[in-house]
């Protein structure tokens, strides 16, 4: 029997969408019975649909403006005046000099800033950018290949609009993140990446205030840690040469292994209003070609977070090292930063949206375990040399033995040369009998 989708039976080149979810999405995009849509009709639907857009997977000259009108219109963000550009650097110059003396790992950035939202947003773009393409155009990608060989030949232009639409919708989705992350961030790292080209300790004095209030300690205060934070993640920044790539790998990863669910689109587009141009437009926004989480996926996502752990409780450790005889303040600023990431901080919220990734609190504590751990049995240099290779980092099961990993003895990979750091790290900073560093007698 016939399947009544399909009014031409013995030629399933008339409809070669039949029998597959791409058939219920053309029907309601104006494929009268199933058959496939009249294209021209549907190019220029989608073309007033999502007007703006372009090829490739993201514009992001579409990101930066959908962010800086949603900024706009969260209300006033004026440029840091002089006064408040001198207030950062004084507490940059401040925090480097107090970091000094709980890190041998020399300063990673020249100079500072003191950033209004928007530049905030324009200052980190292209690091944006790198990170969200591969997750863009993997979803793209799949919206193609979610077709049969035979709708392929005939949709051409289609695709070419699933592109553009894809492209719009990233854009304004990327946009609107970026306008809440922000509306709240305090520093050029408070996501825990390296966001910025070239490395600046920058902080957004409006959000640093807004973040301020509340707490029992004085603006002054405030600035200064959020500083030494700063200042820390650049730090360690610049002397794991290797954690960039690692952190973004990581994102490429998670994009490259997108897969579509074809029957998740099949039973929401039932819902769509083919006598709306903006239909396809909403059903998208909706979460229409959301992905579907594969293993490899879950496994990238495990190394980010690992690594995203790893970075916030090392510097968790160096800040309260380096304010614990200086500065009372500190303890309580730390638990404010504790309870603002447990409530869902930026870096939690970025990723939720834009990778899927949800940062779990637990795991930074037992990372700042983990690290003061180290300090504590082998010292600072132990601590921060293990940091020259990912070789010598701990694992994601060494958290839930931090002591164990203190204890143990690193693992140097074979055929590797390291620098002054990694001999630290192999003779735990022994001098020798003539003051020497151990491990310049090899």
């Amino acid at each position: 029997m016939a399947d009544d989708r399909d009014p031409h039976p013995d030629d399933p080149r008339e409809n070669p969408f039949a029998g597959t979810p791409m058939e219920q999405l053309f029907s309601a995009m104006g494929g009268a019975g199933g058959q496939a849509p009249d294209l021209s009709a549907l190019f220029g639907q989608m073309q007033r649909a999502f007007s703006g857009a372009q090829d490739g997977a993201v514009n992001f000259e579409v990101v930066r403006d959908t962010a800086r009108r949603a900024l706009s219109a969260a209300g006033p963000d004026p440029s840091p005046t002089s006064t408040q550009d001198g207030a950062v650097a004084d507490a940059v110059r401040l925090a480097e000099s107090w970091l000094d003396r709980a890190t041998e790992l020399p300063a990673g950035a020249a100079t500072s800033a003191a950033w209004s939202r928007a530049e905030w947003v324009e200052a980190t773009a292209a690091t944006w950018q790198q990170l969200i393409t591969p997750i863009a155009e993997s979803v793209v990608g799949a919206m193609g290949e979610a077709l049969p060989e035979e709708a392929k030949a005939l949709a051409g232009p289609l695709i070419g609009m699933l592109n553009q639409a894809g492209s719009a919708m990233f854009a304004q989705q990327v946009g609107q993140a970026l306008a809440v992350l922000g509306g709240e961030v305090v520093s050029s790292t408070d996501v825990g990446l390296p966001l910025t080209e070239t490395p600046v300790a920058a902080l957004l004095p409006a959000n640093v205030a807004a973040f301020g209030e509340g707490l029992e300690h004085g603006p002054a205060d405030v600035m200064l840690y959020l500083a030494l934070r700063e200042c820390a993640h650049h730090r360690l920044f610049a002397h794991a040469g290797w954690l960039r790539s690692a952190l973004v790998g990581a994102v490429e990863e998670f994009g490259r292994g997108t897969r579509i669910d074809l029957s998740a689109i099949e039973s929401q587009v039932r819902d769509i209003d083919p006598t709306r141009p903006e239909a396809i437009a909403e059903a998208m926004q909706g979460g229409l070609f959301e992905p579907e989480r594969t293993p490899e996926q879950q496994a990238a996502l495990d190394r980010l977070e690992t690594l995203l752990a790893f970075i916030e409780g090392w510097v968790d450790d160096v800040v309260a090292e380096a304010t614990r005889e200086t500065m009372p303040s500190a303890a309580a600023l730390a638990e404010a930063i504790r309870r603002r990431r447990a409530s869902g901080g930026p870096a939690e919220q970025t990723f939720a949206s834009l990778v899927g990734l949800e940062l779990r609190p637990r795991r930074l504590r037992e990372a700042a375990t983990l690290w003061a751990a180290v300090r504590d049995r082998r010292g600072a240099q132990a601590r921060d040399a293990a940091w020259s290779h990912p070789d010598l980092m701990p694992t994601r099961a060494d958290l839930d033995d931090p002591m164990g990993f203190a204890a143990g003895d690193p693992v140097v990979p074979e055929g590797d040369d390291f620098d002054a750091a990694l001999d630290a790290l192999l003779n735990e900073g022994e001098q020798g009998d003539d003051g020497s560093d151990a491990g310049d007698r090899r």
